[in-house]
């Protein structure tokens, strides 16, 4: 309890730490322009080239705690691949924890959009299952994590078990979900044409033929979800503002939905979320070493409403 409590602490001290004058953001350049470290494997679930997953492994004896992986890039295969997770993917395997990090077809390529972007999504977590004994992937108790527009794959992931059969992006099997953790995402897609544009979220929804394409595709359409979630936005991130993510834990709420959170680090922007020696990075991995290594993950439930 102690150590989910020092855990927490910091988190919030992390996002309380004042900003005095307008900070200069980081661009792509400055991630990408790292060496780029290389996953440990990469696993084909389908036969498009785009449906893959790369597997970054800790080094020593498995099982180990498991986080599924999914990148942004407003839906676009052209805008953003897998590769721009590949720091944080590697913090997470040096720290411990494996990675599943997930490619999808996009609405710029054939088969993307409505349904198969989802189906995508789908399938590479049901590939996580089938190879979990050959990588040492623990897949009881993962924290599924998005950025941008896989913030939004994220969140809907947890929540496809709400999903009625006759949906086309409707899939039986059980993904236990301990936590997902959404980086500057897109929780609303009624909303998201303010980061994304009107005309890509458009794309992504076309093939429904759904009275309401929102019903089976917007996160905020799926409350109540029964997984806990944390949406984390960088206090200056134009893509997807704080606002997104209290407006989404204000429709939770109102839906008696009390396991999501929302809250803002101050001076950091979109590209921060997911890089690792920013200050938003080091609250998600606080973050999940509570989660991973509590003996009592309950308190992090307990605890986390204090959290701005």
């Amino acid at each position: 309890m102690k150590r989910v409590a020092a855990a927490l602490a910091g988190l919030a001290a992390a996002v309380a730490l004042p900003v005095h004058a307008q900070p200069k953001l980081m661009g792509w350049a400055d991630l990408m322009g790292r060496p780029l470290p290389k996953a440990t494997a990469r696993v084909a679930y389908g036969p498009d080239p785009l449906q893959v997953a790369e597997v970054w492994r800790p080094d020593g004896k498995g099982p180990f705690p498991t986080v599924l992986m999914i990148h942004g890039g407003c839906w676009l295969s052209g805008l953003a691949n897998l590769h721009i997770m590949d720091y944080a993917a590697e913090d997470l395997r040096k720290r411990g924890i494996a990675v599943w990090n997930v490619e999808y077809r996009g609405v710029d390529r054939p088969g993307g959009g409505y349904p198969g972007t989802f189906q995508d999504v789908n399938a590479a977590a049901d590939a996580m299952l089938a190879h979990a004994n050959e990588y040492g992937l623990r897949t009881r108790k993962i924290v599924v994590l998005g950025h941008s527009a896989g913030g939004q794959l994220a969140l809907w992931l947890a929540a496809r078990g709400k999903l009625a059969k006759s949906s086309p992006l409707y899939d039986p099997k059980r993904l236990d979900i301990l936590w997902t953790v959404s980086l500057g995402g897109l929780p609303d897609l009624a909303t998201a044409k303010e980061g994304c544009s009107e005309k890509t979220v458009s794309r992504l929804l076309a093939g429904s033929t759904a009275a309401d394409p929102l019903a089976d595709t917007s996160p905020a359409s799926l409350l109540p979800t029964p997984v806990a979630r944390m949406l984390i936005h960088g206090g200056l991130d134009e893509t997807s503002p704080p606002s997104q993510g209290k407006a989404y834990v204000a429709k939770a709420r109102a839906a008696h939905d009390i396991r999501a959170w929302s809250y803002s680090i101050p001076g950091e922007g979109h590209v921060e979320e997911i890089s690792p020696g920013s200050r938003t990075w080091a609250a998600v991995t606080q973050g999940l070493d509570s989660v991973f290594h509590s003996k009592d993950a309950a308190w992090v439930l307990q605890l986390s409403p204090s959290l701005p």
